[in-house]
């Protein structure tokens, strides 16, 4: 592994702070800025705390809360009791009167302004983005790229899943002059979303995994999701600054190369990609065997992940690898080590039954990635199988494919929710023997009906969106082991 490099440069300081929210230099304090939240429970000292107005509750009212537990500043947009001073800056004209710490900084709008700090400090870094956007796979592919990346370079990774226009600037504001690589998840909701992080983050090398159905309710159209994953690779600089490194085996992915001015770099299963794999073994809970191919050069590599669409993650974080000027050596190992993983869990659950634990949440490729993975396991395969949300017009086609796929590996499947009947109704006209469906409402009915029913030798796959509350049952059925 090489010794990353000696870097210095000024630390995120109340001046800085200042700085962005004025626009011009400020001469009032190098005091440093430790942290950036959002909930004043997670303020440390030092901190810069945003009041921010939520469904539930509004920033504001913790405003106290979080100079009590050493906030250095505060953004706040409307007037608030405080026992430390408030520093207006709606206007920006005008001398800088002093400045006392702690204090309150008045904003006209604290989410636009904690964008615009973010905004700067990114500025002000010598630093390379990686963004990751994606409609299945951001997260796991962050994590083992981050892993890669970080035997060379000091890397950050925006942690969990703060890749909105909160969380992404907050992850931003965690990065210090020492950070040479930030590889970050960037989150899609809406046409326009992604634009707004990459004017934030300015990424250089640009990942899109796939496109899929999660959350056409809310984008209206697959078009534009197509769209808003895409507006990444615009938001790249020309090569060979910029790099956008893109899934060949997707045509709506294979097709932003047309879209933006960055070099491309192709991964995926074909031999005409870049990056490509074959040969590929699932090894159940051993993880996955393959063999790695770019520029003629071929390599046996097995990693830690489980299922073979991980392959596609090892692929991805290779590729960023391979971009930022890793060896072979650094890359392979990397992959082989990498404890990063998806979010399914095997545990143990009652009478020596095996639980996969995917409650993460659910879409229909992450949902028939789960049964592929499930398909490689010897024992009884049980499936679990919640309502999938957020699919728009999709909602009924997406479920019925899940049913049909379903059909094809479980012994016995249970679905819970209303949407999930679909799934049901799938799999029996595929070819699932009625007797082995049972059809619930709520996931403590799904913990009655499991007790007693499940023990050694049977493989149980739990999957749901987070709304469903799958969760619920794999926690009830482990109390129970």
């Amino acid at each position: 592994m090489h010794p990353p490099a000696e870097r210095t440069a000024a630390l995120l300081t109340v001046d800085v702070v200042l700085e962005a929210l004025l626009g011009r230099p400020a001469r009032a304090s190098d005091r440093v800025i430790t942290d950036a939240a959002i909930d004043s429970r997670l303020v440390i000292p030092g901190s810069l705390f945003v009041a921010l107005p939520g469904e539930h509750a509004d920033g504001h009212d913790f405003v106290a809360d979080a100079f009590q537990r050493g906030a250095l500043l505060a953004l706040i947009d409307r007037k608030v009791q405080l026992e430390v001073p408030v520093l207006d800056l709606r206007r920006k004209s005008g001398q800088l009167p002093p400045v006392e710490l702690p204090c309150a900084l008045r904003v006209k709008d604290t989410l636009q302004a904690l964008q615009t700090i973010a905004r700067h400090w990114r500025a002000r870094l010598d630093l390379r983005v990686i963004g990751i956007t994606g409609s299945v796979g951001k997260s796991t592919t962050k994590e083992v790229a981050a892993d890669l990346l970080g035997r060379r370079y000091r890397t950050h990774k925006n942690p969990g899943n703060l890749n909105n226009e909160i969380g992404l600037p907050l992850s931003l504001l965690q990065v210090t002059p020492a950070h040479e690589r930030a590889v970050l998840e960037m989150g899609f909701y809406v046409p326009g979303e992604i634009a707004l992080l990459c004017d934030i983050a300015r990424p250089e090398v640009g990942v899109v995994t796939n496109i899929s159905q999660v959350h056409l309710e809310r984008a209206g159209s697959m078009e534009a999701i197509i769209q808003g994953k895409g507006e990444l690779v615009e938001a790249l600089p020309p090569a060979p600054e910029g790099t956008a490194i893109l899934n060949y085996d997707e045509p709506e992915v294979r097709g932003m190369a047309r879209r933006t001015r960055a070099a491309v770099f192709h991964y995926g299963l074909s031999d005409q990609a870049d990056l490509w794999a074959s040969d590929i073994e699932g090894l159940g809970l051993e993880g996955v065997r393959f063999v790695l191919h770019h520029r003629g050069e071929r390599f046996h590599v097995r990693v830690p992940m489980l299922g073979r669409h991980s392959v596609h993650t090892a692929l991805r974080a290779a590729a960023v690898g391979l971009v930022e000027g890793l060896n072979w050596d650094e890359i392979l190992t990397g992959l082989q080590r990498s404890q990063s993983q998806l979010r399914l869990v095997a545990v143990s659950g009652p009478g020596g039954s095996l639980l996969l634990d995917d409650t993460y949440n659910a879409a229909p490729t992450s949902v028939i990635a789960a049964l592929n993975l499930l398909e490689e396991l010897e024992g009884r395969r049980v499936a679990v199988l919640g309502d999938m949300l957020e699919l728009g017009g999709f909602e009924e086609h997406g479920h019925r494919l899940v049913g049909a796929r379903a059909a094809e590996v479980v012994e016995e499947l249970v679905t819970v929710g209303p949407r999930a009947r679909w799934i049901g109704e799938e799999a029996v006209r595929a070819g699932l023997p009625e007797s082995r469906l049972t059809m619930l409402e709520e996931s403590q009915q799904a913990v009655e009906h499991l007790r007693g029913r499940i023990g050694a030798g049977d493989v149980v796959l739990i999957k749901g969106s987070r709304g469903v509350r799958m969760d619920l049952i794999v926690s009830a059925l482990e109390e129970a082991e």
